[in-house]
Parts: structure tokens; C-alpha cells; sequence
């Protein structure tokens, strides 16, 4: 009987044991998190993920780590915290790229749902893309460029962090708009098309204004020929738009974000909001350090997030569908 009763009880006490209580407000984060960035180390995702973890690291007491995962435009980062367990410990630098501009081209040919399949926890700000040029280079605006393109189809390279991110799509709507013809190079990150141009590899570069290409052109190393915002960066405030150097009607605005799985326990998702919201507040040290990057700080509430990422997929639904850019 005794031998009996101890077998039935050993697979229970197993069972228990491998019980995990939900996760709630109260007792997270009680281990570390980890923020998947979907780019090489470098970029401006990459660099806002790090300000954010350090942030976060501080205020919850606990080690927030920074994961890069590269490839597929985010896309390999994006699968992975949507097929993640559904606790709050696995979070994605979610972005315009990842969240609009990559639903937009591949519709349901994904493995995610942007909206199903994701808790928009919190959203930290927009930023432009740049459009950078070796200082080698004989164009010193824009318009020179695109008729320096013209003149040479198909001649002239630029780099981008990757195929069908903001970036890269940004120059893609440019040409579509404009006539031109320059050659696509991809890379798993922004930070390493960066140093291409810079080294003279490629003439042309662009991407996210927050992190190096700010400092780059800041120091003169590139030479910034336009922002892709409807308005001027008051970081950059000589260079010009692209809407004032004759690509009528060009905005494309970044924004960046927190997002974990939709199945996330609300009170986790309440609790990051407010944390963030907190910790983004004007003047705040991360607000500060945000800001020195070009992240415009833009806080929201989830549902406030989540409703911004539907406009931004509706509208670069269109864009795609408009200049024929789906996915081959």
C-alpha cells in the first residue's frame, strides 16, 4: 500500500512543480526580460532598445536584456516574440517596418498577424529615415542626386538595413514617384550599410535617423541630402525634405515600440504602459537620451498604440498597392 500511494504521489508532486503561476502586475517582472531587436547591433531600433533596457533595468530592479535577431526585415525577431510564451518576459522592439510596412507587402503570406497576435504595450516615438550620401559624391542635394540618377540608371548603389523595411521602401516610393533607377544593396542591418558608405563602398545610404546616421552627418562624415518627414528635424536642421526638393507629397515617419503577445495577461500590459509612460516623461533622463537620437518621445495608452499601427498599415497598404511594390 505504502509503495502504492508514493507512486501516485511522485507524478503529482512532478506535476506541481512544474506549475507557473500567471503573470500579474504584482510579482512582474520577478526574472529577466529580454527585448528582441529584429536588426544588427548599431541601428536606430538596435539603439533605442538599449536606452529603453537600461531604463528598464533600473526601474524594475531587474536585468532587462537586449536579443538581436536579424533578418528577413525584422521579420525573424517579430515570429519569434509572437510564438514566444505568453508571459511578459518576451518583448519586440516593434517598429513601422516590422508592424505596417512588411504586413503591407506580404499580407497573409506571414506567419504573424501584426494586430491578432500582438499586445501593443507601448509606444516610445517616431523618427525619419535619412538619405546619405559619400561625401565623394558629386550630388550635394537631392535633386542633384535623382538627376545624377537619372543620367546613370541603374549605376548608382544605395544600402539599406534590409529588403521591405522603412528604409529601404522609403526609396522605393521615391523612385516610383520619381522616375529613377538605383540599385538596391540589402544588409542585415543599418549600422553596416552605414559603414559601407562611409567607407566609400557604396554612394548612397539610408535609414533611421536616430543613432549613427545623425552622428555621421553631424560630424561630416555623410552628407545628409534629405529627411523623409513631412517637416524638417530640428537635429538636422539644414537639411532639407524630400516634399521640398521636388518628391511631392513624400512623408514616411517611423515610429518605434514596445509589443509582447497578445495573450499577455492585461495587468502585465497595463503595468509595462505605465512604467514606460513614466520613464518617457518630458525631461525625464530616457526622454533625454531619446531625444539626443532624433526619437520624437510619443507616448499612448495600448489601445491608443494598437490604433495607430491599424492607420499605418491601412495607409502603407495602399502605398504598396499604389506604386506596385507587393512582394514578388
Amino acid at each position: 500500500m505504502y509503495f502504492r500511494s508514493r507512486a501516485i504521489a511522485l507524478p503529482l508532486l512532478a506535476a506541481t512543480s512544474c506549475f507557473v503561476p500567471p503573470a500579474t502586475a504584482q510579482n512582474y517582472p520577478s526574472k529577466p526580460v529580454r527585448i528582441l531587436v529584429g536588426y544588427a547591433p548599431g541601428g536606430g531600433v538596435d539603439t533605442t532598445a538599449r536606452l529603453v533596457a537600461s531604463a528598464l533595468t533600473k526601474a524594475w530592479s531587474t536585468q532587462v536584456l537586449v536579443e538581436n535577431r536579424p533578418g528577413a526585415a525584422g521579420n525573424i525577431a517579430t515570429e519569434i516574440t509572437a510564438a514566444a510564451p505568453p508571459d511578459g518576459y518576451t518583448l519586440v522592439l516593434c517598429n513601422i517596418g516590422s508592424h505596417s510596412v512588411t504586413p503591407a507587402r506580404f499580407g497573409k503570406r506571414l506567419k504573424y498577424d501584426p494586430i491578432r497576435d500582438f499586445a501593443f504595450a507601448a509606444k516610445i516615438g517616431g523618427v525619419p529615415n535619412i538619405f546619405m550620401v559619400h561625401p565623394s559624391m558629386p550630388a550635394k542635394s537631392l535633386r542633384e542626386y535623382i538627376a545624377y540618377a537619372k543620367a546613370h540608371p541603374g549605376q548608382v548603389n544605395f544600402g539599406s538595413s534590409g529588403v521591405g523595411g522603412s528604409p529601404h521602401m522609403s526609396v522605393e516610393l521615391m523612385m516610383n514617384i520619381t522616375g529613377i533607377k538605383i540599385v538596391h544593396v540589402p544588409y542585415k542591418g543599418a549600422a553596416l550599410a552605414l559603414a559601407d558608405v562611409m567607407a566609400g563602398h557604396i554612394e548612397s545610404s539610408v535609414g533611421n535617423l536616430a543613432g549613427g546616421p545623425l552622428s555621421a552627418v553631424k560630424s561630416g562624415r555623410l552628407r545628409g541630402l534629405g529627411v523623409t518627414s513631412a517637416k524638417r528635424n530640428s537635429r538636422l536642421p539644414a537639411v532639407p525634405t524630400f516634399q521640398e526638393q521636388g518628391v511631392n507629397g513624400f512623408d514616411v515617419t517611423g515610429w518605434y515600440g514596445l509589443c509582447t503577445q497578445a495573450k499577455v495577461p492585461q495587468p502585465v500590459i497595463t503595468k509595462i504602459n505605465a512604467d514606460m509612460n513614466k520613464l518617457l516623461a518630458d525631461g525625464s533622463p530616457l526622454w533625454k537620451s531619446l531625444e539626443e537620437q532624433a526619437v520624437d518621445v510619443d507616448t499612448a495608452t495600448p489601445e491608443g498604440f494598437m490604433a495607430h499601427v491599424q492607420s499605418e498599415i491601412a495607409r502603407w497598404t495602399k502605398v504598396v498597392r499604389d506604386a506596385k511594390l507587393e512582394a514578388k
